[in-house]
């Protein structure tokens, strides 16, 4: 495959005001995406929505300037989460989607990330054109023929009412009070609304943007402000989002994080018992804990393993027929709802399973025992210590230690020079040394 210049597993990303993440830049992506995209004779449509970021305004009117420049009408939702671009792409006919978000990064980060329009995230073929195209002179349209650009005012609303329809008709949240931690993000109006239309008591935090706090000491990430929300109100369940809210952590009753592993467990087994389940199975990465593939395949339910990042995810899913998906760290892909993570619409699959269950969260969401699992960052400065043969030696040997009782996981990051060396297995002290070892060796190489 070609290399990927600007691309990387979500869209464009970096600080703002430095390379990639600028004006200039943005006008270019919408320049070259929206020529990609000019397909037949009909008016050619995108639609954009972003975050709470500051950046976001720059951002938006750079790509605005190059959409319309090559002849391609705007449509802008303002703040709005990353699963409601997708959706409304599909369903206002645009012929691509675009999200400004870096999601749970930082203020001071953005990115862009595009939806074709059938609201998927673009494939690897499709952003390599791209990207070729941004090299390139990229021809105007003639003045006639550029594009409009116009704001939408009810997509939030629009929004709203597509992820209560992914709740039981028959069910209300009458009764429950739920704490709702927005990240001060994208989903800071429509969550907490979703949520008391449904009939809820709802405590909302994170939800005073303004345009530097994104993430900062809230949200899925930095999840204690929830987790004492919920203790202090005596709530009786937490929600806590991401920037962008296609990612989601619970917080039960007594404070106790819950992650992604246990709620598709929970979802997925809920779905089985119903019929539901398609592919007779469950996607997640190679990060997801052994304790929910032991429990999973206890079900007779098959756990479909892929590398990190939740376009993987989706993409064994598509090819699979599977229709729950997710990430340890949160992202949960429900296909039967949407093209992408939503965070808010996995939350309410977990409340109606809380409604109907009539048990406290604690309970609900403790569905398996996790084995210990150790994870370590190595960084290192050049050269390919992975390839070192005293490197090789020691996972090899770990690999026999760990063989039938654990995993071992070593893996490059694709944003960072970093290692990152992840070992489970059902001894806390074997899984600690393993990691360790490893982690001294691949210094030792790249010193």
């Amino acid at each position: 495959m070609s290399t990927r210049n600007y691309f990387g597993t979500d869209g464009i990303r970096g600080r703002t005001n430095k390379w990639p993440m600028t004006a200039e830049l943005a006008m270019k992506v919408g320049m070259a995406a929206g020529t990609h995209f000019l397909r037949g004779k009909h008016r050619h449509r995108v639609v954009i929505g972003k975050d709470t970021r500051l950046s976001g305004y720059m951002v938006e009117n750079a790509l605005v300037a190059g959409f319309t420049s090559v002849g391609m009408d705007v449509v802008q939702f303002g703040p709005i989460p990353t699963p409601a671009v997708a959706m409304l792409a599909h369903s206002m006919r645009a012929d691509l989607g675009v999200m400004i978000s870096a999601s749970h990064n930082p203020y001071h980060d953005n990115g862009i990330k595009l939806f074709g329009p059938d609201g998927y995230k673009l494939s690897d073929e499709d952003e390599l054109k791209i990207e070729a195209l941004l090299d390139q002179d990229i021809p105007l349209a003639a003045s006639q023929d550029i594009g409009r650009a116009r704001r939408v005012e009810d997509a939030r609303g629009r929004y709203i009412h597509a992820v209560k329809s992914s709740f039981p008709a028959d069910l209300r949240l009458d009764g429950l009070k739920i704490v709702v931690d927005c990240a001060n993000g994208a989903a800071y109006q429509v969550a907490p609304s979703a949520l008391w239309e449904l009939g809820a008591e709802v405590i909302a935090v994170g939800v005073t943007p303004n345009g530097t706090n994104i993430n900062e000491g809230c949200g899925s990430t930095a999840p204690l402000l929830c987790q004492e929300t919920v203790v202090s109100a005596g709530a009786d369940i937490g929600i806590a989002l991401d920037g962008d809210a296609d990612r989601l952590i619970i917080v039960d009753e007594k404070g106790k994080v819950v992650d992604g592993d246990q709620i598709m467990a929970l979802i997925a087994a809920r779905w089985a018992k119903d019929g539901r389940l398609t592919g007779g199975g469950l996607v997640s990465t190679v990060m997801s804990n052994l304790g929910l593939e032991r429990f999973v395949q206890g079900l007779g339910i098959d756990l479909v393993r892929t590398r990190v990042g939740d376009r993987y995810v989706l993409e064994k899913m598509r090819e699979g027929g599977y229709n729950v998906g997710g990430e340890q760290s949160g992202h949960m892909i429900l296909s039967d709802y949407g093209t992408t993570g939503d965070g808010t619409v996995a939350a309410l699959q977990v409340l109606a399973a809380l409604v109907r269950s009539g048990k406290t969260a604690s309970a609900l969401l403790h569905q398996f025992d996790p084995v210990p699992q150790l994870l370590k960052n190595v960084r290192f400065s050049g050269g390919k210590p992975l390839e070192a043969d005293a490197v090789r030696q020691v996972i090899a040997q770990a690999e026999a230690e760990l063989q039938g009782s654990g995993r071992l996981v070593i893996r490059l990051s694709g944003t960072e020079p970093v290692i990152r060396v992840m070992a489970e297995g059902d001894r806390d002290d074997q899984v600690r040394d393993v990691v360790e070892r490893i982690c001294a060796e691949i210094e030792r190489a790249a010193a």
